[in-house]
């Protein structure tokens, strides 16, 4: 089964490299090595697992354009997070008391450089991907975005309402920025972008993995409604309100480049859309 050929060798990629993670936390700057290093390698494998189930070049993670896509993701996941936070601080549930250390944020720019690449190469390279190939663009969204959700139910201070708000936001948002850019790139950027501006600069928890320390100090206060509570931000009102406008957007785009599949068997113009 394709699906299995290319997901579990991206899986195992991952589960080595979190436990490699565990074993280096207290290292910042093996912590950022071995991050990168995963992130890498996932590529490697997810681009030779596509050559050999699919017989073609996997233009999806082209070299040709990767940091500018790259880059361009990171400003909207930090554009993003900093609306977020920026509404929940104007409504009392988020202060700066100072300025941190640097040691957790260089960690944690490896951590999350490999967390958002194996998990964009999971949940939109292999399964909204090939998903979308049998059953259309909306099916493939909406799946994936329901497996997101639940995949963060595994982290420790994971909650029902986290995994729904990240379904219905973060789900929604990535997998309709790989229908419109056909390039893994954007929602790997952003991906980034948003996770590493929650705990490497402002310090707050992500997806329920615990507190982090940025290179801000912050405080989140208040109830859980406005502020997420231990999952962090992802889990408040505005989150979801933004990704879902994102999504909107990015779906609109998809639409207008011809990139949305609706039937069994159709292919988007990805090579076209990639290029642009």
């Amino acid at each position: 089964m394709r699906l299995l050929k290319q997901l579990l060798p991206v899986v195992a990629v991952a589960f080595v490299g979190g436990q490699g993670a565990m074993a280096v936390k207290d290292n910042a700057v093996l912590s950022l090595v071995l991050g990168l290093v995963t992130a890498a390698v996932a590529v490697l494998v997810y681009a030779w697992t596509v050559r050999w189930s699919e017989r073609r070049a996997p233009v999806e993670v082209a070299a040709e354009g990767a940091v500018t896509r790259t880059v361009l993701g990171t400003l909207i996941g930090v554009g993003w997070f900093a609306a977020v936070i920026g509404n929940i601080a104007f409504n009392g549930g988020y202060r700066v008391e100072g300025f941190g250390g640097i040691a957790g944020p260089v960690g944690l720019f490896g951590f999350m450089a490999a967390a958002s690449v194996t998990e964009e190469l999971m949940f939109r390279g292999v399964l909204f991907r090939i998903t979308e190939e049998r059953a259309g663009t909306w099916v493939a969204l909406v799946l994936t975005s329901v497996l997101f959700g639940l995949w963060h139910m595994l982290n420790p201070d994971a909650t029902l309402w986290g995994a729904v708000a990240i379904a219905l936001s973060a789900g929604g948002a990535l997998a309709a920025v790989y229908a419109a850019t056909r390039s893994l790139w954007v929602p790997i950027g952003l991906h980034f972008g948003w996770n590493f501006a929650q705990g490497g600069v402002f310090g707050t928890a992500v997806s329920g993995n615990g507190e982090n320390e940025g290179l801000l100090r912050g405080e989140l206060s208040g109830p859980d409604l406005l502020t997420g509570g231990a999952f962090g931000p992802e889990a408040s009102p505005p989150t979801v309100l933004f990704g879902v406008l994102l999504t909107i957007a990015f779906l609109w785009l998809a639409r207008r480049r011809g990139n949305l599949v609706s039937r069994r068997g159709g292919a988007p113009a990805a090579a076209a859309s990639i290029a642009r």
